[in-house]
């Protein structure tokens, strides 16, 4: 390899102090190839190579006008901040975040459902009472009633059918005001039939024989063990008969009132 004899530039240069080791490196490399005129360059890396035609040859470089500048001096703080670790910045935990708002929504869920569950169980309760009282109270209309709807007597069965539709609704009051004045008004007078009617009562004393069928807060069926006494010219004496009868309560702004009677 042909040496080159290297130029000094004017002047003198003046060792500097680096603060980091790039511009040291960077000023090492500059020394080593500064001259006035040309700098010979080999291509000492492509020697292995064989079949690069260039293997081996002087390539001259010829230093700029102004001759090599230093590279900028980097400055303390791009080191310092180069030099200190950064924290990494700690990820989130996806399984943290999912499980807290499963949490909050089975929370959320908990809390509507026993909203819920409370609201039923209040109407429940509720209804039940209102279901209790409408038993006992449609009870006792129907005890009421039920000798007065179902007596009469032929010498005056206006006043009796008058005090019968007094515990009748509407409707049935109408379809009872059909009956005793087409059929049973008529039979009563042409045989002169009279007939007392008296809810069963136990042999030993006691509460008459009623039951409630099914109840809700707006209408009770009741069940009814009635016993008829009937005179007239078609039998001697009195005929007795025990009838089973079902009564429909219902509830209205004047109180219980019967809305059906069959008889069983």
């Amino acid at each position: 390899m042909p040496k080159t004899t290297p130029s000094r530039t004017p002047g003198t240069t003046t060792r500097r102090t680096m603060t980091a080791a790039a511009r040291a490196a960077a000023k090492r490399a500059a020394r080593n190839h500064h001259d006035a005129g040309s700098v010979t360059v080999t291509a000492d890396k492509a020697a292995g190579r064989s079949e690069d035609p260039h293997t081996g040859r002087t390539v001259l470089i010829e230093a700029p006008k102004g001759g090599w500048q230093d590279p900028p001096e980097p400055s303390p703080d791009e080191f310092e901040g180069a030099d200190t670790p950064q924290r990494p910045e700690k990820p989130g935990k996806p399984g943290k975040v999912s499980r807290r708002r499963l949490l909050t929504v089975l929370l959320g869920f908990l809390l509507v459902a026993g909203l819920v569950a409370l609201a039923v169980l209040g109407w429940h309760y509720r209804d039940g009472r209102q279901t209790e009282a409408a038993r006992t109270e449609a009870v006792a209309a129907a005890r009421k009633a039920a000798p007065t709807i179902l007596s009469y007597d032929h010498r005056h069965l206006d006043r009796d059918f008058a005090k019968a539709r007094a515990h009748l609704t509407g409707g049935f009051s109408r379809e009872y005001g059909k009956t005793t004045k087409t059929v049973v008004g008529p039979t009563a007078k042409k045989y002169r039939g009279v007939v007392k009617a008296t809810i069963a009562a136990p042999v030993s004393g006691g509460t008459p024989a009623v039951s409630v069928v099914s109840a809700s807060p707006d209408e009770v069926v009741v069940l009814l063990f009635v016993n008829q006494v009937t005179e007239s010219t078609q039998v001697s004496g009195s005929r007795l008969d025990l009838n089973r009868v079902r009564m429909t309560m219902s509830h209205t702004t004047d109180g219980w009132k019967v809305s059906a009677v069959d008889a069983l």
